[in-house]
């Protein structure tokens, strides 16, 4: 009789050990799939308000605060990116200069390769030793060819490794129809991109180097010794609208005037409320600039921006089974942000979605449900949820326990 009590008692515990390992290993891959379920945003394109015509072959508008996209016309599409390439190069020696790879005031050669670049220039021979922080001014301000290849060489070692380094970049960031030829953007056959790709890119230069981007900015520069006939940045939005800081300009005879530009301003109960603009194969410098203006004033008007929780701030806290806490909480460390048209926030209702149980582990800033936002109980946007602060697993008793609890459940 003990024998067989002995035994009756090793069976059922196994039985429990099986259940709360397949149990464990169910809920682990239902976890791990649902945050990819939560990335897709949704807007309901009956409710938005009608963009102006913008005379340009391709255009975005993104509302950055919020991460929307306001308004787009063939922002997929293939275009010669122009000197906007310059953007990927920035972005590459940012993340030098954050790496302590380079400094700002370390000295860079000047190469014959650089010294014979046509276009855009600044102006910069053999002779010389340049400042990063003055190499830096003179691609941005400039549009400066040579000094672009210049900070190539530097931070690449070559020309050609450092386009390796462009097109790997682009990849990480999720730019999947973009391909760099050269670093500077003087036209070459393969050398594309796409309005929407822009954007993903300009998006992540302002939030990965907010220390550098002051650098767009600047309205006028020369390095002392050099012409001055190359001193004034292209984007005239910045002599023309305080709230623009950014980014940059491009033109070849393929590619039209194109510009990315960038304008903060005030709204009420969020703040500083930024948007960027794409705007693609235009007629003119001019046309460019007002065409872009057009399009700002549009989403700032068309479109309000609304907060609906603090950064931090726990939207809910349900349970959680198997976990050292009760409770997980669940919310986005950025304030939550979202743009609608004009006037419609009493239209508004907000929904959770989650997997249900919720089983231990969570790691902090792990995607864990969605927040859904509808505008007259049309989806409008999805913005994935994370857990703002980690629940460890529990031991093995309190996880057999609670599978059993489960079980019954």
């Amino acid at each position: 009789m003990p024998t067989t009590l002995s035994s009756w008692i090793a069976r059922r515990g196994l039985c429990v050990l099986l259940l709360v390992c397949a149990f464990e290993q169910a809920q682990a891959q239902a976890q791990t799939q649902a945050p990819a379920q939560a990335q897709a945003q949704v807007q309901a394109t009956s409710l938005a308000p009608q963009a102006p015509e913008i005379a340009a072959h391709a255009y975005l508008l993104i509302d950055v605060t919020a991460q929307q996209v306001l308004a787009q016309s063939n922002a997929d599409q293939l275009v010669e990116p122009a000197s906007l390439t310059k953007l990927m190069s920035a972005y590459l020696v940012f993340q030098a200069l954050k790496a302590k790879k380079i400094s700002l005031e370390q000295t860079l050669p000047v190469s014959e390769r650089a010294w014979k670049m046509q276009g855009s220039r600044m102006f910069i021979d053999p002779k010389m030793q340049v400042p990063v922080l003055d190499l830096i001014k003179g691609m941005i301000v400039q549009s400066g060819n040579d000094a672009t290849v210049v900070l190539a060489e530097g931070v690449g070692g070559s020309v050609e490794h450092f386009v390796a380094m462009m097109n790997s970049q682009a990849q990480t960031l999720g730019m999947k129809n973009t391909t760099y030829k050269n670093p500077e953007g003087l036209p070459a056959p393969g050398h594309t991109t796409t309005a929407k790709d822009l954007g993903v890119l300009a998006v992540r230069l302002m939030q990965d180097f907010p220390e550098f981007v002051g650098y767009y900015a600047i309205k006028q520069y020369h390095l002392p010794g050099t012409p001055a006939a190359n001193q004034n940045n292209r984007n005239l939005l910045l002599f023309r609208d305080p709230s623009v800081d950014g980014l940059k300009t491009g033109h070849t005879d393929a590619a039209g005037f194109c510009l990315v530009a960038t304008a903060k301003r005030d709204a009420p109960a969020v703040g500083a409320r930024r948007l960027l603009s794409i705007l693609l194969g235009a007629t003119s410098e001019n046309a460019r600039a007002t065409e872009t203006q057009k399009l700002l004033n549009w989403g700032y008007s068309a479109y309000e921006a609304v907060k609906l929780f603090d950064a931090s701030q726990a939207l809910l806290s349900p349970a959680v089974w198997k976990g050292k806490s009760s409770t997980v909480k669940l919310g986005r460390f950025q304030p939550i942000v979202v743009a609608i048209p004009a006037g419609a926030s009493s239209r508004l209702q907000t929904q959770v979605a989650r997997p249900e149980p919720l089983v231990a582990p969570f790691q902090r800033g792990q995607s864990v449900g969605s927040l859904k936002v509808t505008l007259d109980q049309q989806p409008w946007v999805e913005l994935p949820l994370v857990v703002l602060e980690t629940v460890e697993q529990a031991g093995w008793l309190g996880r057999t326990w609670d599978a059993v609890r489960l079980g019954v459940k």
